[in-house]
C-alpha cells in the first residue's frame, strides 16, 4: 500500500465528503473532525498528539472565515494540511556542521532499527554533497557488526575506521584523531544497539557523548513499530538529549503514526527519512513534502529532485517540455521506465504524484519485471508505432509481443498504461501543486 496508504485513504474519504458541498455546516465539520481523530488513531498517532491536533483543526475549521467561504471544504483540507505540516515540525531541520573539523555524528538506536545500514546511506548522501565522510565500529557486541559496517562501507566507498573488540569510547577517541590527521570532514559513529533500552547500554553512549562531543547526535527508529518508536525516541532523548531522529523503514509503513508524533512528543526534529533498501534511498525530512504525500497531493518537488539525479536536467527539460505541449510517445514512456530503476522504490515515486492515488493503480501495476517487459515490448516497436501508438491494432500487437517474448495481454496493459499517464499529464497539465 505504500507510505501512509491507508491514512491517506481515510483522509481523502473524508475531505472527498466535505470538498463536494457548496457549503458546510459547523455540525458537518464536527463529524468529519471525528473521523479524522479515528484516521489518526488508527495509523497509530500518539493519543495526546491527536487530541491536540484535532482541537486545532476543530477551532480553526467552524470559524466564520471557512463556514462562509465559497469553497469551504478546500479550506478545511488547507487547515489539516497547514496543522500537519505543523506537527512534524513546520520546516526542514538539516544536519549541522561543526566550524571546527571533523563534524562528528553519533548514531544510536536500538537493535533491528536499521542503524548500521543507515550509517551507510548517511556517508553516502554526505560524500555526493561533496564531504569527505568516514565510518567508525563502535558495536562490539552484536556479532558480525564490524563486519556488516566494514561491507557497508564497501558497497558506498567510504572508509571504515575499527579496532576490533576495544573499548568502544577509546575507538570513537581514536577515530576522530584519525579522521582529522587524514583530513575526513565527517565522522560517523557506529554505537552499539540493544533488544531493551537498558542502564549499561545508555551509560556506555553518555561515555561516548564526553569523550568526543558530538555535532549531531542522532536516534534512528523504526517507524514500523508505531507507538513503540515515540517510546523509545522519548528515552533515549531523555537520557542523551539526542538532536534529531532518523526514521527508517518509512517506505513499508502504512500506519506512519511515528512520523506524525515523534517531533510532537520528543520536541526534536526528524532531520532524515529511509525510504527503501537501496544506498541511495535516504532522504531529508521535509515536513510540508510528508504532508502534502499523507493527504494524497503527491509530492513535486522530491520527485523532481530525484528524477534530476537519476535523468540529468537537459533530458528533463526536454521531456518536461513534450509533457507541456502534449507530443509525450511510447519512446519518452521507455525512458521514464529506464529512468525509474535509478529512481528508487516504484511505489514510493507512484505516491509522489498528485492524483496517482485516485488512479487505484495496484502493486502487482508496479512490480519491477512487468517493467522490464513493458520496456521489451517498446523495443520491439518500430520508431513509426512508437511515435503513433494509434497505429498499434491487432495484427502488430501480435508482432510486438513475438519479438518481445511476451503475451499480447502485456502489449494491451502497457498501451492502456501509457494511455492513463497521458491522461493524467493533460490533467496536471498547468495546475498549481496545491488544489486550494
Amino acid at each position: 500500500m505504500g507510505l501512509f496508504g491507508s491514512l491517506s485513504e481515510k483522509l481523502n474519504h473524508v475531505f472527498s465528503k466535505i470538498t463536494s458541498r457548496g457549503k458546510l455546516t459547523e455540525l458537518e465539520i464536527k463529524q468529519a473532525m471525528r473521523e479524522i481523530r479515528v484516521a489518526l488513531l488508527e495509523a497509530d498517532v500518539n493519543y495526546a498528539v491527536v487530541k491536540d491536533f484535532v482541537a486545532r483543526v476543530s477551532a480553526e475549521a467552524v470559524g466564520e472565515k471557512v463556514l462562509n467561504s465559497l469553497t469551504p471544504g478546500q479550506q478545511v483540507v488547507k487547515i489539516v494540511n497547514d496543522e500537519l505540516v505543523r506537527v512534524m515540525g513546520g520546516t526542514v531541520s538539516k544536519l549541522e556542521v561543526s566550524p571546527k573539523p571533523p563534524t562528528v555524528i553519533m548514531m544510536c538506536g536500538l537493535q533491528g532499527a536499521g542503524k548500521t545500514t543507515m550509517c551507510g546511506k548517511l556517508a553516502l548522501m554526505l560524500r555526493k554533497q561533496g564531504k569527505k565522510p568516514m565510518l567508525v565500529a563502535c558495536d562490539i557486541y552484536r556479532p558480525a557488526a564490524i563486519n556488516q559496517l566494514r561491507v557497508v562501507g564497501k558497497n558506498v566507498n567510504v572508509e571504515v575506521f575499527d579496532r576490533g573488540t576495544q573499548n568502544p569510547v577509546k575507538t570513537a577517541g581514536e577515530g576522530v584523531k584519525e579522521a582529522l590527521k587524514l583530513g575526513y570532514d565527517t565522522v560517523i559513529l557506529d554505537t552499539a544497539g540493544r533488544l531493551h533500552i537498558n542502564e549499561e547500554l545508555m551509560n556506555e553512549l553518555l561515555d561516548i557523548k564526553k569523550a568526543v562531543e558530538p555535532t549531531e547526535i542522532l536516534l534512528t527508529v523504526d517507524s514500523m513499530t508505531g507507538q513503540d518508536a515515540v517510546t523509545v525516541a522519548t528515552t533515549f532523548n531523555e537520557k542523551l538529549d539526542v538532536t534529531g531522529v532518523v526514521l527508517t523503514k518509512l517506505d513499508g509503513d502504512t500506519r506512519g503514526g511515528a512520523a506524525l508524533s515523534i517531533r510532537a512528543v520528543t520536541g526534536k526534529p526528524i532531520k532524515l527519512c529511509g525510504m527503501g533498501e537501496k544506498p541511495t534511498d535516504l532522504e531529508p525530512f521535509y515536513p510540508d513534502r510528508m504532508a502534502s504525500r499523507i493527504l494524497g497531493m503527491g509530492d513535486v518537488l522530491t520527485l523532481i529532485e530525484k528524477a534530476e539525479h537519476a535523468v540529468g536536467e537537459e533530458e528533463l527539460k526536454k521531456l518536461e517540455k513534450k509533457m507541456r505541449e502534449a507530443r509525450f510517445t511510447l519512446d519518452d514512456f521507455l525512458t521514464q521506465f529506464e529512468s525509474i530503476g535509478k529512481m528508487g522504490n516504484i511505489s514510493e515515486l507512484l505516491a509522489m504524484v498528485p492524483g496517482a492515488n485516485r488512479l487505484k493503480i495496484s502493486e502487482k501495476d508496479i512490480d519491477e519485471g512487468r517493467i522490464n517487459r513493458f520496456k521489451a515490448i517498446i523495443r520491439s516497436m518500430t520508431m513509426y508505432e512508437r511515435e503513433h501508438p494509434e497505429i498499434i491494432k491487432s495484427s502488430r500487437r501480435k508482432r510486438i509481443a513475438a519479438g518481445s517474448g511476451t503475451s499480447i495481454q502485456d502489449v494491451n496493459q502497457l498501451l492502456k498504461q501509457f494511455d492513463q499517464t497521458k491522461d493524467m499529464m493533460k490533467a496536471m497539465k498547468g495546475k498549481r501543486r496545491f488544489p486550494f
